[in-house]
């Protein structure tokens, strides 16, 4: 009986941790944030060919410090721009209206908005110390917009 309990614990906790991760739907990702108050990250990136994207990725937000901050914290939007995965129409077009929208000029940008959707920050370009550096660039932001 133990057993099984601590099966379906860690089930439930690897369910939800999976729930937490990165979405794409930018309407969905404010109306969740205004429900949880909680902030919108952004990540503007080309998943499949931009390596500073990919570094980042590996570097900051696949690390379990990040998803965890992120989990508590953020909700989290990938805005990606890909060569070779396939995308919807209406994604794309969501995807190229919000680089209009926040003058992405190159990848990876990150864009932190309040659970209202207004600008806090904007860091464009590779954001250096991987989880420590991308939660702290968070926090700092928080007290100094």
């Amino acid at each position: 009986m133990k057993f099984l309990l601590s099966l379906l614990f860690a089930l439930s906790t690897t369910f939800t941790f999976a729930n937490a991760g990165w979405q794409t739907d930018y309407q969905k990702a404010l109306a969740q944030a205004r429900a949880q108050h909680k902030k919108v990250l952004l990540n503007f990136t080309g998943s499949d060919w931009c390596g500073w994207c990919i570094k980042l990725k590996k570097e900051a937000f696949d690390q379990p410090a990040f998803k965890t901050f992120a989990e508590k914290n953020l909700v989290l939007v990938d805005v990606d721009f890909p060569r070779s995965k396939p995308q919807s129409e209406a994604l794309k077009k969501q995807n190229n209206d919000l680089q209009t929208k926040y003058k992405v000029e190159g990848y990876p940008t990150l864009i932190l908005l309040d659970s209202q959707g207004k600008l806090i920050r904007k860091s464009p370009g590779y954001l250096e110390g991987g989880a420590k550096g991308v939660i702290d660039w968070i926090e700092s932001g928080e007290k100094h917009p």
